[in-house]
């Protein structure tokens, strides 16, 4: 058995249903009176039984929609009576600002916003610091939702700067709590702006060195969460996107979602909208699970994922937990993969045999699925 992998469920995955132009109300028993605390209670029941010895889990929420100063206590006992830790928390300000947030060019919202993350990092070291694992910091995610534009106007420069800055202060801000959060920046082409000021991986990295060389800020916790499906929205490479995160020792947190694209079984992709599928087996993944491997990484992979816009309540618990059995399904084949045969074929250009090991990996994948869904 694998030594322990750290899967972190997200809250808003349980959710009546999305609206719009689908079903707002597929899975009533989640909606009024199914608060985090309950969702941690079916987290522990449901899922976990459902896990390998070697998982151990956590939970995702967003400040102030789902964990609050009114239910924190709560959400707080929920954690530690059922063993299960804080994994990461984001401040939901696109739940609130939609004209930049924190980079916004009206001061009043850039304050609001502000105020809200350190809103943040104070429930994450105050009542929520109980349920930290002794040894793993959760993740603080900045996810750029409000951070956009829609007008080409050279106001954008003084957007991104005044997004360096306030994550900057933010950073100091939580220094002086104790230094011991992951802050990470998750980057996405679009969404909730035709344009964002981070689409890309390559964008979060060079920002975070912009903010150490413009700001002092010490970013020896600082990187990206790695969120597969926003590469694949761009059509980006998302196993590419993991080297750069690796090489820079920036990823401090993931979220193995897909848009399902490159499996050959699941629509989606590039110029498609977030769909949010959950972890897929194909050799993309099972190379990436090689390479965080080989780099050590042992933090929090999370699931941002939602059920489907059909599924019931039972099925959507289901989704999630054949996401986490998927991934370590190419762990497995990831570790099992002759790595030194691989290498050696590539180098004699025999990349014929390179795509049979691969292939080989995603059914020996796909097998230890199946033994450890049964």
């Amino acid at each position: 058995m694998a030594k322990k992998s750290l899967h972190s469920i997200c809250r808003w995955t349980f959710n009546p249903g999305k609206g719009g132009f689908v079903p707002g109300d597929m899975r009533p028993e989640w909606g009024a009176g199914f608060g985090t605390p309950e969702m941690i209670e079916l987290v522990a029941k449901r899922i976990r039984p459902r896990m390998p010895k070697n998982v151990l889990l956590g939970i995702e929420m967003h400040y102030d929609a789902e964990v609050d100063d009114k239910n924190a206590a709560a959400v707080a006992d929920a954690l530690v009576s059922n063993k299960l830790y804080l994994a990461m928390i984001t401040p939901g300000a696109h739940s609130h600002f939609a004209y930049g947030g924190i980079a916004s060019l009206d001061p009043k919202e850039r304050k609001a916003a502000e105020d809200l993350g350190t809103r943040t990092v104070d429930l994450a070291y105050g009542t929520l610091k109980k349920a930290w694992h002794p040894e793993i910091a959760p993740g603080f995610v900045i996810w750029n939702g409000s951070f956009g534009y829609d007008i080409a106007t050279v106001g954008i420069r003084q957007m991104y700067q005044n997004l360096k800055e306030s994550v900057a202060g933010l950073c100091k801000y939580e220094a002086k709590k104790g230094g011991q959060l992951y802050i990470g920046f998750e980057p996405k082409p679009n969404e909730g702006h035709p344009a964002m000021l981070i689409p890309t991986v390559a964008s979060a990295l060079l920002f975070w060195y912009k903010v150490e060389k413009e700001f002092g800020v010490n970013i020896a916790r600082k990187g990206v969460n790695k969120e597969f499906g926003h590469s694949e929205m761009i059509g980006l490479d998302h196993v590419a996107d993991t080297v750069e995160e690796l090489d820079n020792g920036m990823c401090v947190h993931m979220h193995l979602n897909s848009q399902g694209y490159n499996d050959g079984i699941i629509l989606g992709g590039p110029g498609k909208y977030d769909i949010d599928h959950g972890a897929r087996i194909n050799g993309m993944n099972v190379a990436i699970a090689g390479l965080i491997q080989a780099a050590g990484y042992e933090r929090w992979k999370g699931h941002d994922m939602q059920t489907r816009a059909y599924d019931n309540a039972e099925q959507g618990i289901d989704r999630v937990i054949r996401s986490v059995l998927s991934w370590e399904a190419c762990e497995q084949a990831a570790r099992k993969l002759n790595t030194k045969a691989l290498l050696k074929a590539l180098a004699q250009r025999e990349t014929a045999q390179a795509e049979d090991m691969m292939r080989a990996a995603v059914v020996m994948a796909q097998n230890a699925f199946d033994e450890m869904y049964k």
